[in-house]
């Protein structure tokens, strides 16, 4: 028997399930809802098949038969990423993922956002899949800045177009800066600034010019910089940085420390 879902309990009798699982750290709110749908997770001893409950720190909630880990505080880490490796936890057809390769003192982190198997450079990483939801809503109006590098006859008239959006095989795109860093030979190093971040949103509009991406380098998202962060390593964001960019209130002593 599944416990009663609470679709008309208001915010201050508890949150969301689904909100509860991305806070421990364990996957995002999406994927928190699909283990639900799988009968991974239980609530007071009862097989949940909804994400429609609310639930209060009095409850009992496991997934895979496990409770849920105690709650650290949100934590924020920078990393260089390097081309080849998938954004994702698994892949399907067996290519290495940023995961993998993160240091084995990390606790369970999901992206903010992804990068493409081809891209690299910055990708920011979290232990709280709420934070990481937060950080991709296009309210927050943060720019992502990259490095471009494209194969083609670069002109100053179309990038300028950019700025007014494309529309690309009925897919509206927006107001895209762009600007011509230097020429070498065919190929052209331009600097793109956008805030939607749509699905291979940079490729395809630049393919959409006649000019195909032989290189993709995400320098900045938002606030937060590639700097000079070596590839392939990991840096946490100091808590304080945490604290005054997102107005996060960090709690230092009541909650668990994960090397």
């Amino acid at each position: 028997m599944n416990a009663p879902p609470k679709t008309d309990a208001p915010e201050k009798d508890g949150e969301r399930i689904a909100k509860r699982l991305a806070r421990a750290g364990l996957c995002s709110r999406r994927d928190a809802e699909r283990w639900i749908s799988l009968g991974r997770v239980s609530l007071n001893g009862e097989v949940l098949n909804s994400p429609a409950v609310n639930v209060s720190e009095a409850d009992v909630i496991l997934v895979d038969g496990k409770p849920l880990p105690e709650a650290d505080r949100a934590r924020l880490w920078r990393l260089h990423k390097r081309a080849g490796l998938v954004t994702t936890h698994r892949d399907p057809q067996g290519r290495p993922t940023v995961f993998e390769r993160l240091p084995e003192t990390m606790p369970r982190v999901v992206s903010v956002g992804r990068l493409d198997l081809n891209s690299e450079g910055l990708l920011l990483l979290t232990n709280d899949g709420e934070l990481a939801r937060r950080l991709e809503l296009p309210s927050m109006g943060w720019v992502r800045r990259y490095r471009v590098r494209v194969h083609g006859d670069v002109t100053e008239a179309d990038l300028e177009k950019l700025e007014d959006g494309v529309t690309i095989d009925g897919v509206r795109y927006g107001s895209i800066r762009a600007t011509l860093d230097r020429k070498q030979g065919s190929n052209a190093w331009l600097m793109v600034a956008l805030t939607e971040g749509k699905n291979r949103e940079i490729r395809r509009v630049m393919e959409h010019l006649g000019w195909s991406v032989t290189r993709l380098i995400r320098v900045a998202y938002g606030p937060f910089q590639l700097g000079r962060l070596p590839e392939g390593e990991v840096e946490e964001v100091p808590v304080k940085v945490v604290r005054d960019q997102l107005g996060l209130t960090v709690k230092h002593e009541t909650h668990r420390r994960t090397p």
